[in-house]
This record gives C-alpha cells, structure tokens and sequence, in this order.
C-alpha cells in the first residue's frame, strides 16, 4: 500500500553552497549562552538546551498514512500521552484549505484555537506553532493570539512563524506570492513592537500604523519566543540574529554542524541561536531496522537506529527535532510508547 506523503518538492532544493565555507567540524557554540528572559522562559527552556536535543510532536501526533485526513477522536488524550511520555513540545500547522497537489491537511482545526484547546489538556508541555504563515494573516491578530494564549497557558507558548510555500493559497486571501520574504519580515517586527512595548509605535509599508495612542493586551509574562519555522526565504544573516530560535526542513544531516557554525559566525558573538529540524518518521516494528532517508526528511528506521542517527546529529549541535509521524501506520499510542521507551531516554 503506497503511502500518502505531502509533495516534498517545494523542499528539493540544493542548500549545500550556503553553507561551503564554513568548517565541517563540530559546531563553534562554546560560550555562547542565551538570553536571561530566555534561559528563564519554561517553555523556551524546555525546548532548546545548550548541549542537549529534545524532541516535539507535529499535530495530530499519530499516523494517517492512507490520507490526507488525519482522524481526530483521540486528539486530547494523544497529546496528554505525548507529555507523560517526555516530549518537550507540541507543535501545530498553519494549513488553511485542502490542497489536492499538496496532500496534507495536517491537524485541520486552526492553529491558534488548537493551541488554546491544548492548553487546557496539558499542563506542562510546551506548545508551538510550526508556523504561523505571516504574510496570510494580519500581523496584530497574530500578536493578540499569540499573546492570549501565553496567557492562559501559563508562559507554555511558542510562536513559531514562515512565509508559507504554497502559492495556490495566495490567491484566496487577495495576497501577494512574490513578495512573502519582505511581508514575512514586516509582520515579525510589528508583532514583535505590539508584544513587548506598552503603547507601541511603528509603521509599516504592507501593513497598519501604530501611532503610539493605543497598546495591545495581554502582554507576555516575560517574553514571546519567536521561532523562524523555514528558511522563509531570509538571509542567513537575518537567521541568525532576529529570531529566538530556527527549525527547517528538508536538511542533510550531514550539513548540520555547518549550518550552525554559519550561524554563529554570522551572529553576534555572544548570544546561542538553537537550530532544529524536521522529520516524517515511519517507525519500523524491529526495533534494528537501519534507518533510510529520503528527501533529507522523511525518515523510517527501528527506535534503536533512529536513536543513534539522532544521537549522531546532537553530536552535530542539533537541538530539536519535530517528528511528524503521518507515514506511521502502527497504532499511536503504541508508537508513542516505543518513542518514549527506546529513544527519549538516550537523550536526558
């Protein structure tokens, strides 16, 4: 039975010459240390340790290898079982319509109401959006969800934002395809000027104004963590110094350790920028089975090889992995278990 996959082909992209000059040895993080507000956010914390790879959920967490449609009945009670397990973060797309050619609907509910509903079913896990498409959404009514739902769940929250890379949405929301990378950038730096000042001030050319006569509640307890989810067609320079943190897809393994050298090399020297990926998982019932890889992201092996590819890449500097595990068809709990059981442990 053939799998139902997403299109991988808007991740067939040959990254390797960004990152040609900068050495393949193991990641120059020494020194480098987060921000206080960041070291001290639970959320962020627990997500993203220097030294450590963590690992998070992509909704629905569990497998709908047969369909673009994920079945949703035990939704709460998989992700309640994902933070007994020891997951560090639940995180949830931005899919706005069914695309036929792009095949995957992923947890279908919107992502901010998904969020808020998580809040109220977990009590510590971190939850995150893998991301928010900017540039389809106005940025303030970002700010206010994402905000509110710091809010109410305690400081869990973690705004994950991307340009988006599916044109045949654009359209539907009267926006422009081609200008997504100026947009992204624009929205980032007013949600970021709405979360954190009382009384904000900023234009925009794309978006409003904000002329300083009116501020935006709730504020964030300490801070909003902002993730760049993507390359979300910026510069690296860009990368590496304006967001908390960066999780893309579509990455060799064996580039890791330079991607992240670039990133320190271009940053400021002394702050840490975690760097995560993504991973279709198809979990193998032998747990030896060898681990193949396909389109630098979709991954099927045993948990005990699975275990030692990722061990092989926090070696690399890797902080975080999202694991999708739409390709599994072995029942969701059970995979969790074996998840939990085999994998995380190599890894406290």
């Amino acid at each position: 039975m053939e799998t139902q996959l997403p299109n991988f082909s808007v991740l067939n992209q040959d990254n390797s010459k960004l990152f040609e000059q900068s050495p393949a040895a193991a990641p120059l993080s020494d020194g480098l240390k987060l921000p206080e507000t960041l070291a001290q956010h639970a959320a962020f914390s627990r997500v993203f340790q220097a030294g450590k790879l963590t690992f998070g959920l992509i909704a629905p967490f569990k497998g709908y290898a047969d369909s673009p449609f994920p079945e949703l009945h035990d939704f709460a009670g998989l992700a309640q079982a994902a933070e007994q397990s020891g997951f560090a973060a639940l995180w949830l797309r931005d899919v706005p319509f069914y695309d036929p050619n792009f095949g995957d609907t992923g947890q279908i509910y919107d992502p901010f109401v998904t969020a808020g509903y998580l809040a109220a079913q977990t009590r510590r896990i971190a939850i995150g959006t893998a991301g928010i498409v900017t540039p389809l959404r106005e940025p303030l009514h970002v700010a206010k969800a994402a905000a509110s739902i710091d809010a109410l769940s305690d400081g869990r929250f973690l705004l994950g934002m991307s340009s988006g890379d599916r044109p045949v949405e654009y359209p539907a929301f009267a926006q422009n395809f081609d200008n997504r990378a100026e947009r992204f950038r624009e929205a980032w730096a007013i949600i970021d000027t709405a979360t954190r000042e009382p009384f904000p001030r900023r234009s925009s050319e794309h978006y409003g104004t904000l002329s300083g006569n009116i501020d935006m509640l709730p504020k964030p307890q300490s801070v909003l963590p902002k993730i760049a989810i993507g390359r979300a067609r910026q510069d690296l320079a860009w990368l590496a110094n304006t967001p908390d943190a960066w999780i893309w897809h579509g990455v060799d393994p064996q580039q890791v350790g330079k991607i992240i050298n670039t990133i320190n090399e271009l940053g400021d020297g002394q702050t840490w920028k975690p760097f995560g990926y993504a991973n279709f998982v198809d979990l193998a019932e032998n747990p030896a089975e060898p681990v193949r890889l396909l389109h630098n992201i979709f991954l099927r092996g045993g948990a005990q090889r699975l275990a030692e590819h990722w061990q092989a890449q926090r070696e690399q500097g890797l902080a975080h992995v999202t694991i999708n595990l739409k390709p599994t068809r072995r029942p969701a709990k059970e995979v969790l278990q074996e998840l939990s059981e085999t994998v995380l442990p190599a890894f406290v």
